[in-house]
Order: C-alpha cells, then structure tokens, then sequence
C-alpha cells in the first residue's frame, strides 16, 4: 500500500495580493479551504510556510503546519525542506497549491492514481482545452503527452502547430491539452530534483518541470475535466466569492 502525504506551500509574500493564503473567502481563509479539500482524500496534510500568520491560522483552524526557510526559489525546494521535518514513512508527496481552494476531490484522487504502476516517477495533471482563445493563452501551459501518458514536453506557446489547417479550426484537429499546476513524486526523485540546478529549457518558459524532463525524468500526466480557479488577485477573489454564491 502507497503511504502518500499533502503537502501545501503557502507564502505570505506574493507581489500580486501580498496575504494571500490568508485572505477571507466565504467566511474562511483560502488555504483553510485548500486545506479542507486535500484533507478530504489524503490522511496526512500539512501546509509548509515561511510566515508566523499563516503557521498560526492553520494551527488555528485544527490544521497541521511547518515551518520553512524564506529563501526557497521554488514550492518544490520548500516542500522538500517541510518533508525532511515532518519525518515519517511517506512514499508519495502530493504537491497542492495553497491558492487553489476549488481544487476537487476527484483531482487528487486522479494524480495519487499515477502511482499504482510503479514506474511512475512524477505526476501531474492536464485538461483537455475547450476554446482556441484559452489555448493561446501564455499563462496557460500545454502539454504534449506520449502514447502512454507520458509529458513529452510543457509550453506556454502554442504545441503542437497544426500545418496546413486554419487556427479556427485547431481545436477539431488535435486535443491540445492545459497544464493543471498540481503534482505528486515518489520521495527520493523529489530528493533528487530539488538538487538539480536549473535549466536551459526550464529558464527559457519559465517553467520548473522542463528541470526535470530535460535530466531524464518521466512525467506521467493523469487527465481531468474539472476546471481549477485559482487565485491570484484580489479580483479573482472577488469572482470566487460570486462562484461560491452561484453554487
């Protein structure tokens, strides 16, 4: 049986919408929502943090939480870091957003799945896109998958080109597929690539995963059609809170 473990990097300090994690979203904080959904499917769930007030509210609300370092370049580093504290015979660290409060039990459950065949490294999520608007969308990453599932690579331009076919029509020639930002690895490869130094592929868009694939690991991407909102503005905060009330 697979031990797995969540883990949620939260920091207070973003650029956008600074408090973050700790902004109020029907009543409760958002990473008290995150918290909750991840808690639903997975036995063990902490949130690692650089930051007293968001240490104390998880503690707060009955949550679990650990303390991290303030310089990690990446939610990766700072996972790694919360694991090596928090001890325990875990086989799998699931990776989850703390600004993701809509992420959906069955999203979970779809990337812990990855891992029933053993060769398995890594996990991700993708979703097949439903409008050529949101595909040319830089800040949505696509990626194109191998016959058995695996990440052949991450852009945020648009992959594949479609040659010889008007763009309109795209979407009825191939099922481009977006990137959903949540992830799972096997304990010692996430050992492994946290001491990778970054690479050129992965400076070029921006995009840590490409570190991996370009040393060699295999991503194996599980498939969803739940939509994730995400907040990263005070205005996507406001649009969740009217989500929440249309529901």
């Amino acid at each position: 049986m697979i031990n797995y473990i969540g883990i949620i990097p939260a920091r207070y300090a973003s650029t956008r919408f600074p408090g973050k994690p700790l902004a109020m979203l029907a009543g409760k904080p958002v990473i008290q929502h995150v918290y909750e959904k991840v808690s639903s499917v997975l036995h063990e769930v902490y949130v690692a943090t650089d930051d007293e007030r968001i240490y104390n509210a998880v503690v707060g609300f009955g949550g679990k939480a650990v303390m991290t370092r303030t310089d990690h370049k990446s939610g990766t580093d700072r996972i790694e870091e919360a694991i090596e504290k928090i001890g325990g015979n875990f086989d799998v660290i699931v990776n989850i957003q703390g600004d993701e409060p809509f992420i959906e039990k069955s999203q979970i459950e779809t990337v812990c799945a990855c891992f029933d065949n053993a060769d398995t490294q890594i996990a991700t999520l993708g979703k097949p896109f439903t409008s050529m608007e949101a595909v040319e969308n830089q800040n949505s990453p696509k990626i194109v998958v191998d016959n058995k599932g695996y990440a052949m690579y991450f852009s945020r331009s648009v992959i594949p080109f479609v040659r010889g076919v008007d763009k309109a029509n795209w979407l009825q020639e191939y099922p481009f597929l977006k990137h959903l930002g949540i992830y799972a690895y096997r304990k010692e490869v996430l050992h492994e690539i946290t001491r990778l130094p970054q690479s050129s592929l992965e400076k070029a868009e921006s995009l840590e995963q490409l570190r991996w694939l370009q040393n060699g690991y295999r991503i194996k991407v599980g498939i969803t059609d739940v939509e994730t909102v995400g907040i990263d503005t005070p205005d996507d905060l406001k649009h969740a809170e009217e989500f929440l009330a249309s529901k």
